[in-house]
Formats: C-alpha cells, structure tokens, sequence
C-alpha cells in the first residue's frame, strides 16, 4: 500500500484517504507518495479502464477496487468525446492530447470530476463534512465548483484575481446555481489568492473549526489523475518503449509534474518541456538555475500568470534528496528575498529531464492564426503557447506530444483577434452569458476572507 508523505518532512506519513482529504500537510508541505508504483502489466481499454488501473495503487487500502472502479467510469462519462481524451495529429510528429472535452472545458475536468467523487466516497463513509477552499487562476475553480455542487458534505470557496480572468472563465464560476458553492473576487492576482489559501492552512484554529480541505493542484488526488493521460497517450501513439516528449503549458507546475511522475512509474518519457507565457519563471529556472519572482504580468493566456509555482515543491524535494528541511529552508529563502537558487548539480540533474521555453502575446496570436490557417483548427492562447514552444524545443527525430489545456471557446476574445473568427461555446453552456452572475468581491485581506469563509459554511 502506498502512504503519504509531506515535502516539509515534519509530518506522519498518511494513507490516501487523509491526504485526500487534508490536502495540504499539516507542517505546511505537499504530500508525496513514499514510492512510485510500477506501470507494468496495464490494460489496453478505454480511458476509464486505463485510469482505474493506473491508479488503483495509489488508493489501495483506502478504498476498495469495485467501487473505485465506478467512481472513475462516472467521472468520464461526463465528458463529451468517446476517447475522452483524443489525440489528433497537428504535424508530422507532433501530437496534440486534447484534454478540454469535460463538461468544463478545461484539463482541469480530467481530474476534478474523479477527485469531487472520491471527496463524497469518502465523507460519506466517515459521516463528516468539510469547508473547501481554492486558489484559481481560471479553471481550476470553475471544474472544482462543477464537481461538487449540490454536495451535501461540501462547503466550496474559490477565490480568483479579480479582473484576470476570461469572461467565459468568470462566468463558469459565478453562474452555477447551487447552495454549497461560492464564488469570490480578490482585489490582487493569482498569487495574491493562492497566498491566502495557504494562510488558512496555516491558521490551525481556523483550518480544525472549518474542516479545511483543498482542491488546487496541492492536492495530491489532483495529480494523481492528471498521470493518467501522459499514459494514455503513450499508448495511442503504439510507440512501445520508444520514448516521447511532452510539451505542457504550465503555471503552477502541476501538469508538468503529473508527466515526471508517470516517468518515474516507468513511462518511456523522453523530455518534458516546460512551456510560459511572459510570466516565466520556470523558463528561466530550467536556463539559469535559479528563480526569482518578478511582477506577474496580466497575458492572453491567464491561467499561467504566476510566479509563485506551488507543485514545484514536489520536484524540489526531490532535487534537494528528499530532504525537506532543505526544501523548508529554500522555500522560506525565496518567499523572503524572491530569489532562489539550485546548487550546479541540482541543476543538472533538473535539466536532464526538463527544457523551458516562452511565448509572448504577439507569438500566442501568430500561432492561433498560423494553426487555423494551415490546419482549420482553432486553439486556445494556453495551447497555442504550448505549440509554438514544442516548436521551437523539438528535436528534429523527435515525437511530441503536446497537452491542448482548454477550449478555444473559454478565451473566444483571443482567438477572434488572431483568425477573425469568434468560437462558439458547445451546446450545454450556449446560454452562459444569459446566467444571472452571483459573486462576492473581496481585498486582499485573510481576516475577511476567513470571516466569509465562515459565513457560507453550512
């Protein structure tokens, strides 16, 4: 069975079911499993087959295997493409996983429809409920509120960057009509809202009263599900053994991190490239070895403007030999100074399995526009940056697959001012901007947004 550990190294390590539901450790670390389990001997089926097989290890002793087994066909027969997660050739070599087909059309879907299912498995067993509160720069909060409403055991909060979002973004989240699920406008970024998530963790008498729980990617389910696809790739490609390269387009790193840990499960992973917009930390990690936070800067593709990258704790520890007052004490350093760096053999170590690359807004729309004229298809700014860095990085023998995040309809405004043509929303939300909105707007301020948090809960 595999258990639990935190990044921080000050925590007892815990089986699936806890760390599910706690989220983030209580010392303040991300939880990782203390081994990564094989990928040997995995079905050939449909996506839901190969889900359930790929994760049946991490969650054995916590919950059984039938009724996993029905929670992970459930969560994809939400989704409005057979394949769930397609993949369709752009050129010749490189791929694009289509991760948007959910119901809302977002990769955030792959795993929040499966994570919301688990939450209510596992309350329901234990009689308990609990306050969720969430970080997100655009999908995640609109794929977490979606998974969860109408829960009678779930309280939800998610707070997003006031005026940093797409509209179909905002409104996805302030639209849903549901008793449980609240909407929240900080006056600050995504960082700014991220920050605060973590402060209520760290407020132990208030995380106890509340029974905090977390749905962004700190949450170890989270990436657990985002494995599945980078396999589910390998294998519609029927490459066997040959390595293939990603490319994922990335702001909080834990897309990219779900891809290094299907490596570590024995996933023939060539490179894993890390592709930004202007706000490129990691970029400039992986080339300098060292991260230093600069002011975010608002782009065309909004979900990746951060600088504050949570998931790359994961990765550090491991860097710093699954140390984590190492980890502890590096991470302090930097959100003291905003600067960072790796020794030269971490470094090395980090960039025999990563490269970064950039796209600005100017870049973002020639590529949308290139796609659609060479190709007919239309791609969200996210993708778009994706594919112009899988261009620029990819080796000429090599085969790249890059992670389509979202629909081109969720950033409609983008993709009209690169091509002339304005996407159409599918059918189930064509109504959206005809939905009444219901949100709250707040500043930047902990004691108000916990004193909110507190006020909703039910």
């Amino acid at each position: 069975m595999v258990t639990y550990r935190s990044t921080r190294g000050r925590a007892p390590e815990i089986g699936f079911a806890d760390t599910l539901l706690g989220g983030l450790a209580p010392d303040g670390g991300l939880y990782l499993p203390d081994a990564w389990p094989s990928l040997d001997g995995l079905p050939e089926g449909d996506y839901s087959a190969v889900a359930a097989a790929v994760m049946a290890p991490f969650v054995a002793g916590s919950i059984d295997q039938d009724s996993f087994v029905e929670m992970v066909a459930e969560a994809y027969a939400t989704f409005r493409h057979a394949e769930v997660c397609p993949l369709v050739e752009l050129e010749d070599g490189h791929y694009l996983l289509e991760l948007f087909h959910g119901p809302t059309l977002a990769f955030k879907d792959v795993a929040l429809q499966l994570v919301g299912r688990l939450f209510d498995h596992e309350l329901r067993r234990r009689n308990e409920r609990i306050t969720i509160v969430g970080a997100t720069s655009g999908d995640t909060g609109s794929a977490a509120m979606d998974s969860v409403r109408g829960s009678e055991l779930i309280d939800m909060v998610i707070l997003f960057p006031q005026g940093r979002t797409s509209e179909v973004q905002r409104r996805q989240m302030t639209t849903l009509d549901a008793p449980n699920v609240h909407a929240v406008a900080i006056d600050g970024t995504f960082d700014d809202c991220q920050d605060l998530v973590k402060a209520m963790f760290a407020d132990e008498p208030f995380r106890d009263r509340v029974r905090l729980s977390a749905v962004n990617s700190i949450n170890w389910a989270r990436v657990m599900a985002q494995l599945v696809y980078y396999v589910w790739a390998v294998q519609q490609l029927g490459r066997g053994q040959q390595p293939t390269t990603f490319c994922v387009p990335t702001g909080n790193f834990g897309n990219v991190f779900a891809g290094h840990g299907a490596r570590r499960m024995g996933l023939p992973v060539d490179r894993l490239i890390v592709a930004s917009n202007t706000n490129d930390i990691l970029t400039r990690l992986l080339v300098s070895g060292e991260m230093r936070a600069e002011q975010v800067v608002p782009t065309l593709s909004p979900s990746m403007d951060i600088q504050i990258s949570s998931n790359l704790e994961r990765l550090l520890f491991e860097l710093l030999g699954e140390d984590g007052a190492a980890t502890e004490a590096l991470l302090r350093t930097f959100r003291q100074t905003g600067v960072a760096a790796l020794t030269s053999d971490q470094h090395q170590q980090l960039v025999a399995e990563f490269v970064g690359g950039r796209c600005s807004d100017d870049e973002t729309l020639s590529i949308i526009a290139d796609v659609q004229q060479r190709h007919g298809m239309l791609v969200d700014p996210h993708t778009a940056v994706g594919i112009g860095t899988a261009r620029a990085q990819r080796r000429a023998d090599e085969t790249v697959v890059t992670l389509a995040t979202a629909h081109p309809a969720k950033f409609p405004d983008a993709v009209e001012q690169a091509t002339g043509i304005r996407p159409a929303l599918p059918e189930h939300l064509a109504d959206l901007f005809e939905r009444d909105e219901q949100v709250s707007r707040l500043p930047n301020d902990l004691t108000m947004v916990e004193d909110f948090v507190e006020s909703v809960r039910r």
